[in-house]
């Protein structure tokens, strides 16, 4: 019998985020979220890392630049870590090439912020913070 998903696991390992213009799309998320991606490729895909560690059980993912891998603002949306405060982020991405398009919003007192922006590529992604 095939052991189930406990509440304790992750309910997400990886997400890719599709890009065209690779170089652009690296640019933008790193100044955004001031941090480096590794850029490597793999089964004929062009990838940037987001920085996480394999083993420890966190999701990990990156930008991918390849023939099945297409931007939209439709379908599935990810939140991107943005804490301690999401405006840290938030106000960086126009300056960086990318649109604002939900600013920062309350949840509720136990759930955090969020927010929504579209990236270099046209894809529609979410930001989330406690602050």
């Amino acid at each position: 019998m095939a052991k189930k998903i406990s509440a304790e696991a992750n309910a997400i390992n990886w997400f890719e985020i599709p890009v065209t213009n690779f170089v652009r799309a690296k640019k933008f998320y790193e100044t955004i979220l001031e941090i480096e991606l590794t850029t490597m490729e793999m089964m004929g895909m062009k990838m940037a890392m987001f920085p996480y560690e394999g083993a420890n059980g966190k999701v990990g993912g990156a930008l991918v630049k390849s023939e099945m891998h297409k931007p939209g603002a439709t379908g599935a949306l990810i939140y991107l870590n943005a804490n301690p405060d999401l405006d840290l982020v938030f106000n960086r991405i126009e300056k960086a090439g990318g649109k604002t398009s939900m600013p920062k919003t309350l949840i509720d007192e136990n759930s955090g912020y969020m927010a929504f922006f579209t990236d270099t590529e046209g894809n529609r992604v979410g930001l989330h913070s406690n602050k």
